[in-house]
């Protein structure tokens, strides 16, 4: 339940970030006439994800057998990928509500009406689908690797949505960036658990090879079917029973964002200084 709350709530919450900040700078810059564009874009937006949703679950009911291991475990893989580059994303955002109202300003500058209504529609149609189709597969992983929760997933729907409101129409005292910081390291250490349950796919799938099927074995202390140990191995992969390449793909996997994120930091300081 949780990693579905966690997932619908950051993915849903950096989409809501995007329109209240477009529709605060419209009414700051009384332009509430382009405010029918955002909604039509937040319209369109939401139908595209519901048929990638659609498009996704009927190309994923096609495989049977080997290949369905081999899609399963590289869905878990791209899902790790993505989830990945929204973190990083994320810790890199410093001036987020600027950058976008940036963009605005310039559609909004343009010379014939229609462009700056296309392009505030294309900001916030390509900011929903983007979350959508990340939102899509990163469930599938979900429900491919220890299965899927619909009322964690709509909780965190609306939990993202409250959050966005209160931040951008009422009090703006939100501390987001505390917020972006705790779930970031829940979602690393979920998507470092879907690297190395997409390896164990792949192994069995017979496309990697094993090495050492078994580094350890502790399922009679926590058995990873268990209700704890279920619980962690929706969460954070946990693996009874792990494989060698197992391990060594979620400690590479940790090590390689430990090492990206304190570049990001250093970079911080050198532009500070």
């Amino acid at each position: 339940m949780l990693e579905s709350f966690l997932i619908t709530s950051r993915e849903t919450l950096e989409a809501s970030l995007v329109i209240g900040i477009v529709l605060a700078y419209l009414t700051k810059t009384n332009n509430q006439s382009y405010k029918k564009t955002v909604y039509y874009g937040i319209v369109f937006g939401i139908l595209a994800s519901i048929l990638s949703a659609f498009a996704f679950t009927f190309i994923a009911g096609g495989f049977e057998g080997r290949a369905e291991a081999i899609f399963e475990g590289t869905t878990m893989l791209i899902g790790a990928f993505l989830l990945t580059t929204m973190i990083l994303w994320m810790m890199k955002q410093r001036h987020l509500s600027k950058e976008i109202e940036g963009k605005v300003e310039k559609h909004l500058m343009g010379a014939q009406p229609l462009f700056s209504h296309v392009g505030i529609f294309m900001i916030i149609f390509i900011a929903i689908i983007r979350e959508g189709v990340e939102t899509v597969i990163f469930l599938n992983a979900i429900n491919f690797a220890s299965g899927l929760n619909f009322i964690g997933g709509t909780l965190g729907i609306v939990a993202a949505i409250m959050i966005g409101y209160l931040f951008f129409v009422s009090t703006r005292k939100i501390n987001l960036k505390k917020l972006f910081n705790v779930s970031s390291i829940l979602l690393i250490l979920f998507a470092a658990g879907l690297v190395a349950h997409g390896f164990h796919e792949l192994q069995e799938a017979a496309v990697l090879p094993y090495a050492v099927q078994e580094v350890w074995n502790i399922n009679n202390v926590l058995n990873e079917n268990g209700l704890i140990g279920g619980f962690l191995k929706g969460l954070f992969g946990y693996n009874g029973n792990p494989s060698l390449l197992e391990v060594i793909a979620y400690a590479s996997y940790i090590g390689i964002i430990f090492y990206l994120y304190r570049r990001i930091q250093n970079s911080r300081v050198k532009v500070s200084v």
